[in-house]
């Protein structure tokens, strides 16, 4: 294995490393006592508890799912084609960094545009030799866009802005190589979260991030995908929930706690009546006003 701990390539909005410790301290004694076989994240969004748990306890297999049809390209990828994708974007990245100010956002807009434009050629349901330049393009995007967000529009278009970074760092070898060693023992699928079921059984491990609940009207990340993710899918979330209790799986789920805003907002502690339900402090990394991102309050729900 690499000398480097595997984690995050990309920067995603809701990432999960902050409260790495929080979660460490709740696992369940059987994953402890190495009597768990399987992981499951059926919203693998940046992938740090993916990353930092299967590096732990080298599970026999993991499951990770996305909507996110760029987001699985890219694990993909790095899965398969690593080298080829690091050669590719060190290539991107010295043209990139060769610019001056003005030239970096100008190349920006026309990585955005290709990206955008050629989407319809990508078959996202079968791998091939096209998804290494697409991951490339979408991991620089990510790497130099405004604040690291995705955000697409009616249209499905990614339409982030120009980041404005001095010295981004775009390539990171040793934390790609590692990744790509350590998704081996995953397979990574296309598909709503409820298409996890099926590896879902009292053998498995299973951590829920779905896209958080707002805040606020201007808190959302509903840009993640064209579809959202409302209150009517964090209910669907909570049935999906029970209905993998009920297989005797081990399961753990984070969202934002709206007690933050609203002391008298239950919508969680209802929801997860039936389960041990804990806030745990955490700090808001991606917003748009660097003064709102301070400590805020984050729930775990645990049927253990």
């Amino acid at each position: 294995m690499s000398e480097t701990n595997p984690r995050p390539f990309l920067k995603w909005a809701g990432g999960k490393t902050q409260l790495l410790e929080e979660f460490a301290k709740r696992i369940p004694k059987e994953l402890k006592n190495g009597e768990i076989s399987t992981f499951v994240e059926p919203f693998i969004g940046g992938g740090a508890v993916f990353f930092h748990f299967n590096h732990k306890f080298s599970f026999e297999e993991c499951h990770i799912y996305d909507i996110n049809e760029e987001l699985i390209l890219a694990y993909n990828v790095v899965k398969r084609d690593v080298d080829d994708l690091i050669e590719c974007l060190c290539c991107l990245t010295e043209t990139f960094l060769s610019k001056d100010e003005e030239g970096r956002k100008e190349y920006y807009y026309s990585v955005r545009d290709e990206f955008n434009r050629t989407k319809q050629n990508i078959n996202f349901e079968n791998y091939s030799k096209a998804w290494i330049p697409r991951a490339c393009q979408f991991i620089f995007l990510n790497k130099t866009c405004f604040n690291g967000l995705f955000r697409v529009n009616s249209r499905g278009e990614f339409n982030v802005p120009f980041g404005r970074h001095k010295n981004p760092k775009i390539v990171h070898l040793d934390v790609l190589r590692a990744d790509s060693q350590i998704l081996q023992n995953t397979k990574i699928h296309l598909g709503d979260f409820e298409k996890s079921s099926r590896y879902i059984n009292k053998n498995s491990f299973v951590y829920f991030d779905p896209p958080y609940r707002p805040l606020s009207n201007t808190a959302s990340f509903t840009g993640y995908s064209k579809d959202g993710f409302s209150d009517a899918e964090q209910k669907r979330l909570a049935k999906f929930f029970t209905k993998c209790d009920v297989k005797q799986a081990k399961l753990m789920l984070s969202n934002s706690d709206p007690q933050n805003i609203c002391p008298e907002d239950d919508f969680f502690d209802v929801l997860y009546a039936k389960y041990k339900i804990e806030r745990v402090s955490a700090r808001r990394m991606i917003n748009s006003d660097a003064s709102k991102r301070g400590e805020i309050n984050e729930i775990i729900v645990m049927n253990y």
